[in-house]
Formats: structure tokens, C-alpha cells, sequence
């Protein structure tokens, strides 16, 4: 890739990531605005997974993406786990946003880190170097304060939000190797996880929400336009945040992510104008600032193990 190709791919991926922050801050607004109407996280849940589905299935065609072609034993070792972990997160994210301001909610996400240090070293026995190890307990430090300060603080909210932070983690690990492994479209990779999750979701909902909203007291004239609105949102996002994973490193990407997330805390702040203390925002800052120490650390690491191995 010549000078000017490598300048155009980083003012695509900058401007994939200023669309991602906008998307994402605005799914959070309307998400919160919808559960606060139609307190039902499973389906909400459900709309978002159905909208990905639904509208992937039309922009594909009429991109021309071709048809995906994973190997016959793909979706039992890949795709459906990480389908399963799209399930979870996707209702974690919601019963997070639901029960605890979306600032809050965003800045224990940021323990995304401490849940990749930590898987990668059990799945893969790797040991993280001094600096990372600091901005660690940076990034528990400063979701502590805001912790112990949330005028709004929920346990059910709180553990969710540690439970998506864990399964992003995952998510993130193996959505790239499976890119990676198969050479699929990315947005094509989306659309099959969606329609996967979706599937294993249907059985819950039917047990759960669907019973519940046939006796509930619901003013649909309103819940419907705000769910369609958070479907609609919660799809442009994932197509931005799979595009920008699609055309950057892993590492990358959790700075990218770890920048949108500072980005959504900042616009739920201001848009729904939650309460926040002087020290639940300096919580904030601290896990933020976390966050950014970790990713210097690793990039630091990274550029010291390139230079340590000795050209062949």
C-alpha cells in the first residue's frame, strides 16, 4: 500500500470511528429513554438482535457482498459460542443501562481490560508486563470510586455491566480470529452471528416477555417508535464497530473502543443530565485515564518484543 492509499485508509477508519462514538452515544440515549418507558430488557434486547438481522439482509444485497461460506464444524466451534456470548452481552448491556445511569454503566465497561488480561491468562497462560499490571489496577481503582459514590448505584446493574465487560473481551478475541480463519465479509460475519443469537434469544423471550406484555399496561404508541429507534441505532453501531474491527488490530481496536466509551459517558452526561458528584466524575476520570495507561502500556509492549526479534 503506497502513501496516499495508507492516508486514505486511516481517514476511513477515522471517520468509521467519529460515526461508531455518534452511533453509540445516541443507542445508549434512546436505549435508556426506551427501558425507562418499556422496562423490559428482553425485549429490547430482542428488537435490536431482530434489526440487525432485518436490515443486514437488504444493505448486503444491495452492496453486493457475497454469501458467506463457513466450514461445516465452524458453527459449533465458533460461531455459535460467539453467539451465545453475543446473546448474553447484548441483555447484559441492556439490564445495565435499564437499572444504573448509562455513564456508570459505561465506566465499569471499562473493566473490558481487566477481563482481557485475565482470560489471557488462563486461556493462554500470558503474563502482562509491569506498566499494564499499574494501569490495571488504575482502571479497578477509579470503577471502585465511581462505585462507592453512584447515587443511583444497583447491584443487578453493576453485575451486568461487569458481565458484558467479560464478554465483550471475548467477543473481541474471537470475532477477529474467526474474520481471520474464514475470510468472511465482516458485516456478513455480524449478520450470521445476529441471526444466530437471535434464535437461541426466541425461546427465553417467548417463556418470559411474551406472556408478560400480553397482560401489561403498555402506551405502544410510544414504546413502539422508541424500540424501533434503538433497533435502527443499535444496528448502524454494530456495523461501524465490526468495520473498524475489520480493518485494525486488535490492540487498535481496544483504543478505538476505549476512546467511544469516554465518548458515550460524556453525551449521556450531558443529554439526560444524570447526577453526578465531584467524585463519582473523578471515578470516572480515573478509570478512563486507566484505560489509557493500559492501552500505552501494551502498545510499549509490543513495540519492545518487534524490536527484540532479530531480522532473519
Amino acid at each position: 500500500m503506497g502513501a496516499s492509499g495508507s492516508r486514505r485508509e486511516t481517514l476511513t477508519v477515522a471517520a468509521l470511528c467519529v460515526a461508531w462514538y455518534a452511533l453509540s452515544s445516541a443507542s445508549n440515549v434512546v436505549g435508556k429513554v426506551a427501558l425507562t418507558e418499556f422496562p423490559y430488557p428482553l425485549t429490547v434486547a430482542a428488537v435490536q438482535l431482530a434489526a440487525v438481522v432485518a436490515c443486514s439482509a437488504p444493505a448486503l444485497a444491495a452492496c453486493g457482498v457475497r454469501a458467506a461460506r463457513f466450514p461445516p464444524g465452524y458453527y459449533w466451534r465458533v460461531l455459535l459460542p460467539l453467539a451465545v456470548a453475543k446473546v448474553l452481552t447484548t441483555l447484559c448491556s441492556q439490564i445495565s443501562i435499564w437499572k444504573v445511569p448509562v455513564s456508570y454503566a459505561h465506566t465499569v465497561k471499562a473493566t473490558t481490560p481487566l477481563w482481557t488480561a485475565g482470560l489471557a491468562r488462563v486461556l493462554f497462560g500470558e503474563r502482562q508486563p509491569g506498566g499494564v499490571q499499574v494501569a490495571l489496577v488504575v482502571i479497578a481503582a477509579g470503577v471502585g470510586v465511581a462505585s462507592a459514590t453512584e447515587l443511583q448505584f444497583d447491584a443487578l446493574g453493576l453485575g451486568a455491566a461487569l458481565a458484558a465487560a467479560a464478554l465483550l473481551a471475548l467477543q473481541h478475541l474471537y470475532s477477529k480470529r474467526a474474520l481471520h480463519d474464514t475470510g468472511a465479509h465482516h458485516l456478513r460475519l455480524l449478520a450470521a452471528l445476529a441471526q444466530l443469537a437471535l434464535l437461541l434469544l426466541a425461546p427465553l423471550w417467548l417463556l418470559r416477555d411474551a406472556r408478560a406484555l400480553l397482560v401489561a399496561d403498555v402506551e405502544w404508541d410510544r414504546a413502539v417508535p422508541l424500540l424501533a429507534a434503538d433497533g435502527m441505532l443499535a444496528w448502524l453501531q454494530a456495523v461501524a464497530a465490526f468495520s473498524v474491527l475489520s480493518r485494525v488490530t486488535p490492540l487498535a481496536y481496544a483504543v478505538a473502543s476505549a476512546a467511544k466509551r469516554a465518548a458515550v459517558v460524556a453525551a449521556s452526561l450531558v443529554v439526560l443530565r444524570n447526577p453526578a458528584p465531584p467524585l463519582n466524575l473523578a471515578g470516572m476520570a480515573l478509570a478512563a485515564l486507566g484505560v489509557l495507561l493500559y492501552n500505552r502500556a501494551k502498545i510499549a509492549a509490543r513495540q519492545r518484543a518487534s524490536r527484540s526479534v532479530l531480522p532473519v
